[in-house]
């Protein structure tokens, strides 16, 4: 076991979406991620923080229209059980909760103390719940 000699790291996650297009207006326009690609002929949008502009990019990945059945089957079940599809940190948690709801973003749960630090979880608007956390 050890350290590879060639390490990788994360380039992109896909985050499965009913409609790319209404993704990427509510993923740039009010959770403020930046563009990286947008091709809406192609369903293609890709997102990213603008806190990190080496970090992880967002593939919203159209579930819709013709899309896979089983990607389908597997974001709506996460969705009616409550589960996030993935996890945004912020600095201060109840600040951006605010904000977001006065955006109108719907949360799911309001920021609460866990043994890690806070988490929140919101509505992405397109069929996902999403985890926002601040670490100890």
């Amino acid at each position: 076991m050890g350290q590879n000699k060639h390490p990788m790291k994360i380039a992109m996650v896909s985050v499965f979406v009913e409609d790319p297009v209404k993704a990427f207006n509510h993923y740039t326009k009010v959770l403020g991620f930046e563009e990286v690609m947008f091709s809406p002929e192609n369903y293609i949008a890709i997102v990213k923080s603008k806190l990190d502009s080496d970090g992880v990019m967002l593939l919203l990945e159209p579930t819709e229209p013709g899309g896979i059945e089983i990607a389908k089957t597997y974001k709506n079940k996460l969705y009616a059980l409550g589960i996030p599809v993935i996890s945004f940190s912020a600095e201060n948690i109840y600040e951006t909760t605010a904000e977001l709801k006065a955006k109108g973003v719907l949360f799911k749960k309001d920021p609460v103390k866990t043994d890690f630090g806070y988490e929140a979880i919101f509505d992405d608007a397109n069929g996902n719940y999403i985890q926002l956390l601040q670490l100890d």
